[in-house]
């Protein structure tokens, strides 16, 4: 007798169906299948998790115990280790050079912040985060990791917070969908020419955004532009027993779009 589909595959399917309804569209097809990669992520992580537990098993936040939900995105690729791969040869770039302060802007439930703490035990992390939600899981998560008393979690950054850049050694690692326009601005916050800043770029909700930014910091920083790339140093050998699209799915970030990101290193 066939196991009853449990209330996640029931919605999933009912939403689905919503979607469909009516005259087939690409648009509704698009839609469906990004729900459905959805649903296969959430099936995915919970099978990684019940197999190898919630430690990350890759990158540069190897051992770190992540035993929180994503507040936004895929888990899988967190718990992997292969979470925005192409920027692991800069997270060990700024670990090897560490700076006394480290500010992450759209800190989420605290991936980096969290484990650029375990990397930099002697780094002040400052992690903000608009969402209370996310605030809450990056304080557990913290927690978990007994670091604590070393991410100091907060909300929303204003340009006048960047001042302490200009007597730290900072870097500021930024992840606000879009908001990244207005907010890296060395003209009314010139804290920022003296800090090393790695952002993520969102050009679908802010057009041109990643060549605004870039020109904004010609003049004082050193400019890198990153894309995308996909790491499966982390996957189990038991990932050999399901299907490439499974594998794929493992790794999928849930982006819509190119999200490129720029290591700006002062001058």
């Amino acid at each position: 007798m066939a196991n009853s589909p449990s209330s996640l595959t029931t919605a999933t399917a009912r939403i689905v169906d919503d979607i469909l309804d009516g005259p087939p569209t690409v648009e509704k097809l698009n839609r469906a299948l990004r729900y459905l990669a959805k649903w296969r992520t959430e099936l995915l992580s919970n099978t990684l998790e019940k197999r190898e537990g919630s430690i990350v098993l890759s990158g540069p936040f190897k051992g770190m115990n992540y035993g929180v939900r994503a507040s936004e995105g895929s888990r899988t690729a967190r718990l992997l280790g292969a979470y925005e791969a192409s920027l692991h040869p800069i997270i060990e770039r700024i670990i090897a050079n560490p700076p006394d302060l480290l500010i992450d802007i759209g800190s989420a439930e605290g991936y980096y912040a969290v484990g650029m703490a375990l990397r930099l035990p002697n780094t002040r992390i400052l992690a903000r985060d608009a969402s209370p939600k996310a605030q809450n899981l990056c304080r557990q998560l913290a927690a978990l990791n007994n670091v604590a008393d070393q991410v100091e979690v907060g909300g929303q950054v204003s340009h006048a917070d960047f001042a302490i850049c200009d007597t730290t050694k900072t870097v500021v690692i930024c992840d606000i969908e879009g908001a990244e326009d207005a907010l890296l601005d060395p003209v009314a916050a010139p804290g920022l020419r003296h800090a090393d800043i790695l952002v993520e770029c969102h050009p679908s909700k802010a057009k041109g955004v990643t060549d605004r930014i870039a020109d904004r910091f010609t003049a004082s920083h050193r400019i890198t532009r990153i894309g995308r790339t996909l790491d499966t140093t982390g996957f189990p050998d038991w990932l050999e027993e399901y299907s490439d699209l499974d594998r794929l799915i493992t790794l999928w970030e849930w982006r819509g779009g190119p999200t490129p990101w720029l290591w700006m290193e002062k001058l």
